[in-house]
């Protein structure tokens, strides 16, 4: 994405990273829209920026883990769902990277194909990539245009992962292959 981001803009990453620093810019959804609005970004791209000028990626941080404890921090009922599910997918094959950010842990192969937030302290949420699916059983659709995902699963319990939740994660990894 960075080598695309310079193709695209003609901008290298570390430039765009400059310019919005300048900005002086609060909140990651601010830089998102001005790089949106003012600048023709799509939302990967804004967001990539965005994340790596405020330092919240996983390759700015100096230890992921850090980063999972926190997000379940007054969460940790969630911690053995996220760790089953992340059993699960690591079975899917060697190429699943683990990518965790502030809030949510990114899953990507070639591309992005799911994320896994403890979003309240009554809900987990599994981002999905699936786009052009149709929601049935526990999926379903983000309406949202800027979504990262196209489809969401809430669970509430470790008890709700099951095979559909699993078999709708392992899907959207076959097409991020």
């Amino acid at each position: 994405m960075v080598d695309n981001l310079y193709k695209n803009t003609g901008k290298t990453l570390e430039q765009w990273i400059a310019l919005v620093k300048k900005e002086n810019f609060e909140k990651h959804g601010q830089i998102i829209s001005f790089l949106k609005d003012e600048h023709g970004f799509t939302h990967g791209f804004a967001n990539l920026v965005a994340h790596k000028s405020k330092g919240s990626d996983a390759g700015s941080a100096e230890n992921t883990t850090a980063l999972i404890t926190k997000q379940y921090q007054g969460k940790e009922h969630f911690k053995p769902l996220y760790e089953k599910l992340m059993q699960e997918i690591k079975g899917f094959g060697n190429d699943v990277e683990v990518a965790p950010k502030i809030t949510y842990v990114a899953l990507r192969r070639k591309k992005q194909f799911a994320i896994l937030q403890p979003a309240t302290k009554t809900r987990f949420e599994i981002g999905i990539n699936l786009k052009g699916q149709e929601a049935k059983g526990k999926l379903e659709a983000i309406t949202a245009a800027n979504a990262m995902c196209s489809h969401k699963i809430n669970l509430a319990d470790i008890k709700d992962v099951d095979a559909e939740v699993i078999g709708w994660i392992k899907t959207a990894y076959e097409h991020a292959g």
